[in-house]
């Protein structure tokens, strides 16, 4: 929280020997102390958002998804740091969870969201997840959105990642709730310490769609949308980061498309909740962005 709190009254908005051989003699000996040595080295020279993603209990299917993901880079842009309490809304199967998990470590707390449509849909993967209590300091909260309820300026960093468009999302067989956008961030608001952060990733889109038929087709959302809600509804903006944009997403296809899933192009975008600000969301503010619906 103090590298939090530097970011923002500075003002600063910016930008993952086998057994059965002969004993070594003595000079094969020093050689192995060598290679331990550099090995803990390298160990200790990893960062803690390297080493909570190079955490040996992740699954093999987590890890793979790490190369596009780029956890690390994206946990240290929210600054995300041991200790913290985190809200993770609409956490899917849980993959930030667990490594926000080994991030904040046994001091820290990380609430992981998700509605009922979420728990139904990532039953499997939530299972092995948090079979036995291996998380144990994550808090599953399985509720809808509008009835998750945390203590007023009790998170530190709350994350909404591959799920803004989410809002917008409609399909036709009525297997997705509604969800009071407004509200959300207002209760966000309302859940941040004074000057939390709020990380948002998500599968950037096109602009001139309907943000309704985008997300509801495509799984994408208009950065410049999200980003304009987000300050209406009174966070300030705190900077972008191009880790995760990909420049051969032509953006025209649905997020899960044969030769892009994985590989979206995405934004990435921090925003926190003034010092000296109220304790709700200024949902009074005006969202001056146009765009077809």
């Amino acid at each position: 929280m103090k590298r939090q709190l530097q970011v923002f009254l500075a003002g600063i908005c910016l930008t993952a020997c086998s057994g059965g051989e002969p004993p070594p003699d003595s000079s094969m000996a020093a050689g192995a102390d060598s290679g331990t040595a550099q090995a803990t080295d390298s160990v200790e020279a990893l960062s803690e958002y390297q080493a909570a993603v190079a955490n040996e209990t992740r699954s093999e299917s987590d890890r793979a998804r790490d190369k596009f993901r780029k956890p690390a880079e994206v946990l240290e842009f929210f600054h995300v740091e041991s200790g913290m309490t985190v809200l993770d809304m609409f956490s899917g199967g849980g993959y930030y969870a667990e490594i926000l998990s080994h991030l904040v470590g046994s001091d820290g707390k990380v609430y992981a969201q998700n509605n009922q449509a979420y728990v139904n849909y990532a039953s499997d993967e939530l299972t092995a997840r948090y079979i036995d209590g291996r998380l144990l300091n994550v808090e599953r909260v399985n509720v809808e959105v509008e009835d998750v309820a945390l203590p007023a300026n009790s998170v530190d960093v709350a994350l909404l990642v591959l799920s803004y468009h989410d809002l917008y999302y409609k399909p036709g067989d009525g297997s997705w709730p509604d969800v009071d956008g407004p509200r959300m961030l207002s209760d966000m608001y309302r859940f941040l310490k004074p000057g939390g952060v709020l990380g948002v990733v998500d599968h950037d889109a096109n602009s001139g769609l309907n943000k309704i038929e985008t997300a509801t087709r495509l799984h994408r959302i208009q950065m410049m949308i999200a980003r304009c809600e987000i300050e209406a509804a009174g966070f300030a903006f705190d900077g972008s980061s191009d880790v995760l944009r990909n420049p051969e997403d032509d953006r025209d296809k649905p997020m899960f498309a044969e030769g892009i899933l994985g590989k979206t192009d995405r934004f990435v975008l921090r925003f926190h909740k003034p010092i000296d600000g109220s304790e709700e969301g200024t949902l009074s503010g005006e969202c001056v962005l146009t765009e077809s619906g």
